[in-house]
């Protein structure tokens, strides 16, 4: 394994700090590296592998599609595109769909209706976006990006981005100008430490966005798809947006992501306006289509709800335990650990000496992102290992 490592160091550009394991294969929550090791994955690819691996009929469902057609240009239609699109707009109440690649083209296509949604109702280009959000790394979506260190070295970007504090909403009215065309927030912030929303401050969004005639647009890309406890994290608080993008655990792991739009979104986007050359294609979709009837047949949420608060109440227990642990925070399955102290060192030692795949979320957090089908023994696993390391740390 050292020697492949060594390998694609030569050959991969260092955008990665990579740890030194080659994972080969899963399955469940299980993940195994060439060597033939085995590791409890907390951390499902950054929230992608909502079913895990090698789920029952979803490899089925990729291989029947791939030996009819993979790719057919959007200049026609397909059947897994409308199939896929029609119970994506079913379980969330939107009305129109726009298939993408990732979260962050899905991100790029909610500017371009914001941007052009301004232009023609009074020439406004103003977006207000959020400290501490993560949108993407694309020139578009970096530049909705609350994260300074992420855009310093790339300016100029989109010009007329202003940024307000997460749940403060007089800091987001004090930004409002005649040029203001848009309004951008994760509902449950991921990358940025694990913050949801407050239900004043959802509730004060949007009825600023809709007073002041703006785009709301709320990025569900990690905490969509079932993680929060619901499809969608904003169904929880009723705050329907304009724009809603989504994309990781729609795939589980093919590359699609979506925006999808709702009232005076839906009109604006004209032939030539956007496009894309993979995005809906038959097999992709073919598997977020499968994704989205396994959500349902197997009441993945369902589990979501009563794992997620049994692991809540599990790292609240460890928080008692722990001096150096500040808070726990999060919803269902996409829950926080802030340390006192970054947790690289606990991250790292999890994983070579406990086999168990956690990610952190900004330097001090721990975060637990498993895929949504774990079981009550599962966490117990996980929380067994987890004490172990932070017993030698």
């Amino acid at each position: 394994m050292k020697d492949q490592v060594d390998f694609a160091e030569h050959l991969l550009l260092k955008t990665y700090n990579r740890y030194q394991v080659v994972f080969d294969h899963g399955d469940g929550i299980k993940l195994y590296d060439t060597e033939g090791n085995e590791y409890l994955d907390f951390f499902a690819g950054i929230a992608v592998q909502g079913l895990g691996y090698n789920y029952k009929g979803l490899n089925k469902a990729l291989k029947e599609q791939a030996d009819k057609l993979w790719h057919i240009s959007n200049y026609f239609y397909n059947e897994p595109v409308i199939v896929a699109g029609q119970k994506l707009l079913e379980i969330s109440d939107m009305e129109k769909v726009f298939f993408t690649n990732s979260g962050t083209e899905a991100i790029e296509g909610a500017v371009k209706i914001a941007k052009k949604y301004g232009t023609k109702t009074g020439g406004r280009y103003e977006i207000i976006a959020m400290e501490g959000s993560f949108h993407g790394r694309s020139l578009g979506a970096l530049s909705v990006t609350g994260n300074e260190h992420y855009r310093e070295d790339f300016y100029p970007l989109i010009p007329g981005i202003k940024f307000a504090k997460y749940n403060d909403l007089e800091s987001v009215k004090n930004l409002v100008t005649d040029k203001t065309c848009a309004i951008i927030l994760e509902t449950i912030q991921g990358e940025g430490g694990i913050h949801p929303a407050t239900k004043e401050f959802l509730e004060g969004i949007k009825k600023l966005t809709d007073e002041k005639d703006l785009i709301l647009i709320l990025d569900e890309i990690q905490c969509g798809m079932g993680r929060s406890g619901n499809f969608f994290a904003w169904q929880e608080y009723g705050i329907k947006p304009d724009v809603m993008t989504v994309a990781k655990a729609l795939g589980n792991g093919v590359p699609i992501g979506a925006f999808l739009t709702a009232g005076k979104a839906s009109d604006v986007l004209k032939p030539g306006d956007h496009g894309s050359t993979y995005g809906g294609n038959p097999l992709v979709c073919a598997v977020a289509s499968k994704v989205l009837d396994i959500f349902k047949e197997d009441s993945i949420i369902e589990n979501v709800r009563v794992v997620g608060k049994y692991l809540r109440e599990k790292l609240d227990e460890l928080a008692r335990s722990y001096q150096s642990i500040n808070e726990v925070r999060g919803k269902g399955l996409l829950l926080g650990v802030e340390f006192d102290k970054p947790v690289a060192d606990i991250i790292k030692s999890a994983l070579t000496d406990e086999r168990l795949v956690l990610i952190n979320a900004g330097s001090n957090v721990l975060r637990f992102i498993p895929p949504l089908i774990i079981s009550k023994s599962d966490v117990d696993d996980a929380l067994c290992r987890l004490k172990r390391v932070l017993e030698k740390i």
